[in-house]
């Protein structure tokens, strides 16, 4: 049986690796796309997204939105007058819309 303090010292070496691997890392090359939700409606969904880059949702309305992806993949509450990051983790076209406001939709084609 191992020492409960070399067992930690073990279980915290273990984490930073994880933490500190290159998969955790973003590539050098992602980039910040920018999506604004105005009157109840989200504006346009720039081209070229790929798998790694931040989407960067701002909210100008003056209540509340979600972006919400159809496939489970990102799930981001907006308040008013705030923005929130996601990271696209996978490629292919990725539907989403708001909670609150059902109507509200689009999609980003994320290439990987």
């Amino acid at each position: 049986m191992m020492d409960p303090r070399r067992r930690t010292l073990v279980s915290g070496a273990l984490a930073a690796c994880v933490l500190l691997s290159p998969a955790s890392v973003l590539p050098a090359w992602a980039k910040v796309l920018s999506v604004v939700i105005q009157n109840v409606a989200f504006g346009e969904v720039p081209a070229g997204a790929q798998v790694g880059d931040t989407i960067e949702w701002t909210n100008k309305d003056f209540v509340a939105h979600t972006a919400t992806a159809r496939d489970g993949s990102f799930d981001v509450e907006l308040p008013p007058e705030k923005s929130v990051h996601t990271v696209l983790r996978h490629a292919g076209g990725i539907k989403f819309y708001c909670r609150y406001h059902p109507t509200m939709a689009g999609e980003i084609i994320v290439a990987p």
